[in-house]
């Protein structure tokens, strides 16, 4: 696929790698066609699912423990960009709110800068790398599934329904809320503090991180090695997802006057007894 070998060149999850590769240069390109920086966040939801049936296809779809890895994050993959689409991420100029912000924030000449030499090719090694596991059960595909693998499929099953949970719960806050703009009626809650969001600010980032986590716990069990470099992966989303929540939480402050009593009373990820 590339011109040029890697330490993974002929291994199914090296294939990933070189997809990962030729999508940095789509999305250098792309803008250039069709206006709207939106194409990361488009890939973000297809590649996982990719990366993963590109390994299990590898293996010849015979390893029990690649095919369930693959199942969930095929489920995971058609979830979040069904969840996606609803919000209107593959329409045409669509674009999430951050990135605007970020160019507002920086100016658009050094926006562009940041978004050719660190932004793609960054958010598309790391959807890339948090994918990584898969490889590690395709090195160590003749290790029987075990008892990790069962928490590991448990944990993942019991994030992603609360994902769900969450991103539904915001969805229909949303819509009702357009609902009463839209009526000319008035809006005495402008954010959701209710449902899951009553014991977490961002349950749904919460759940992505131990989804990733238990990802990478299959990969625990089929090595028989608990620290190995494809935990780098969500160590590196973790790190991400707490780099970004404070801009949101910003922007929200901004916007809503009572958002501090609510970052002062709930907390950010981990449910804990509310102050």
């Amino acid at each position: 696929m590339l011109p040029f070998t890697h330490p993974l060149s002929g291994q199914p999850f090296g294939t990933a790698l070189e997809l990962c590769v030729l999508l940095v240069v789509f999305c250098w390109v792309a803008p250039l066609f069709a206006r709207g920086h939106g194409w990361l966040d488009r890939l973000w939801s297809l590649c996982p699912p990719a990366y993963c049936l590109l390994v299990a296809a590898g293996s010849g779809f015979d390893s029990a423990r690649i095919n369930l890895m693959t199942a969930l994050v095929v489920l995971w993959g058609i979830r979040l960009t069904w969840n996606f689409a609803r919000k209107g991420g593959y329409r045409k100029g669509d674009e999430d709110y951050r990135w605007t912000e970020l160019q507002g924030r920086i100016g658009s000449p050094w926006f562009q800068l940041l978004n050719i030499g660190f932004n793609i090719p960054s958010q598309l090694l790391l959807v890339w790398l948090f994918t990584s596991p898969v490889h590690q059960a395709w090195l160590s595909r003749g290790t029987p599934l075990g008892w990790l693998d069962g928490l590991a499929a448990a944990l993942f099953v019991a994030f992603f329904v609360m994902e769900i949970t969450s991103d539904e719960q915001m969805w229909a806050f949303q819509q009702d809320k357009k609902r009463r703009i839209a009526a000319g009626e008035e809006v005495a809650q402008p954010f959701i503090n209710t449902g899951l969001y009553r014991y977490s600010r961002h349950p749904n980032y919460l759940a992505e991180m131990v989804m990733w986590l238990a990802f990478y716990l299959f990969a625990v069990s089929a090595s028989g090695t608990w620290l190995h470099w494809t935990g780098l992966g969500f160590i590196a989303l973790t790190v991400q997802f707490l780099g970004v929540i404070p801009m949101m939480e910003s922007i929200s402050a901004r916007k809503y006057p009572a958002y501090a009593e609510y970052q002062a009373q709930t907390p950010m990820l981990v449910p804990l007894p509310r102050r």
